[in-house]
């Protein structure tokens, strides 16, 4: 039976993107392989449910923030408006 690494359950919210992805891709393989038993099966699709759903957030993060920056005509970063707006209403 292949060496299967414990599951790292809930705390997944604060693993960084790039480990994340590396645990998934762990999944994939050893759920690729054949060898699981079926209750390792599923909780290793339980597991990889999960860090999709992680590496989608941290995107999604990323995602926004980028589009928070634009450049002025002097090319220096600033808020979006709509960005400022929101900040404005905050005051």
């Amino acid at each position: 039976m292949p060496n299967v690494p414990k599951s790292s359950g809930a705390g997944n919210k604060d693993v960084p993107f790039e480990e994340a992805l590396k645990q998934l891709e762990s999944i994939v393989e050893q759920m690729e392989s054949g060898e699981l038993p079926l209750e390792t099966m599923t909780a290793r699709f339980e597991e990889g449910v999960r860090l999709v759903k992680t590496c989608q957030q941290r995107l999604e993060e990323a995602e926004l923030k980028i589009s928070k920056l634009e450049k002025d005509a002097s090319g220096t970063p600033t808020l979006s408006a709509a960005e400022e707006l929101l900040h404005n209403d905050d005051e």
